[in-house]
């Protein structure tokens, strides 16, 4: 009896929560070790689908550089660095293009099908939904930044009632793809959408004050506050692509933006519909 009352509580807990977000789209950038984890990759998918449930809009944005390391060694593609960025070149594109758009991106889709929802893969190249130009730094490759996002294949998606599963492969100039960081990407998606709600998922337990310090989670962080931690360099090499799409996403207005520790089992639903949330909400000063 006790267990069933706990449980009733948590759900009147989540109704004020469903409510806010009811009919709100939430793009979820998917990445670190919650990819690389069947069991945590199969939690964050059934926090989709419950989601999608209760009438939120999710939008799942994904890379993979693990995955693509791991085809490239497989397929004994060498891989190359400058100042620690791997070079894209048109091998490792292929590799990338494959593993992105092919095997994580319909893997994704198939767990959201197994916890009942209906999910659409796409790459930024379909229908041009991420249009990129190459990188100012050439000796990368084929890096792109995001130039435009087109967002009416994904609102058509969500009107449907479909999850719209996005890698970052995107659209170049004259039809050629571009590797974009999909960090950077899932902050263009969510300030594109707007009204939304942009969570990234992480390996840390949210923006530390010192990156060598777990237990440094800062709860709450405005913009400027954020900018002056990328321009200090307080910010750990791994946050400043993902604080980066939190100040790309809060220009959209009305936005509001998670950074969470994906590695906690339903660390998406635990942020958006409790109490106390477990990572860092960036907000407008």
């Amino acid at each position: 009896m006790e267990n069933l009352r706990l449980r009733a509580e948590t759900l009147v807990e989540a109704l004020p929560y469903i409510r806010q977000y009811h009919g709100r789209t939430v793009v979820v950038k998917f990445g670190g070790h919650a990819m690389t984890s069947e069991e945590l990759s199969r939690q964050v998918m059934s926090d989709i689908v419950l989601m999608n449930t209760v009438g939120m809009r999710p939008v799942v944005v994904h890379g993979g550089g693990p995955q693509v390391s791991s085809m490239m060694s497989r397929l004994g593609v060498e891989a190359r660095f400058v100042d620690g960025l791997r070079v894209t070149d048109d091998e490792t594109l292929e590799v990338a293009e494959m593993v992105l758009a092919g095997t994580i991106n319909k893997g994704i889709v198939g767990q959201i099908h197994e916890h009942g929802g209906r999910a659409v893969g796409l790459s930024g190249r379909d229908a041009g939904v991420i249009v990129a130009e190459p990188a100012a730094n050439g000796e990368l490759g084929h890096v792109g930044e995001v130039r435009e996002i087109r967002p009416g294949l994904l609102e058509n998606l969500l009107d449907g009632g479909f999850v719209p599963v996005l890698c970052s492969i995107s659209e170049g100039p004259h039809g050629k793809a571009l590797n974009v960081n999909a960090d950077v990407a899932a902050g263009h998606v969510a300030r594109a959408l707007s009204p939304a709600s942009l969570i990234v998922l992480t390996d840390v337990p949210g923006v530390l004050a010192d990156p060598e310090d777990p237990d440094s989670r800062i709860s709450q962080l405005t913009v400027s506050q954020a900018r002056d931690m990328l321009q200090s360099g307080a910010a750990g090499k791994g946050m400043i692509p993902k604080l980066e799409a939190c100040l790309e996403a809060l220009h959209g207005q009305g936005n509001r933006v998670h950074i969470i520790d994906g590695r906690i089992p339903h660390a998406v639903i635990m942020e958006l519909l409790t109490d106390e949330g477990i990572g860092t909400l960036v907000v407008p000063d």
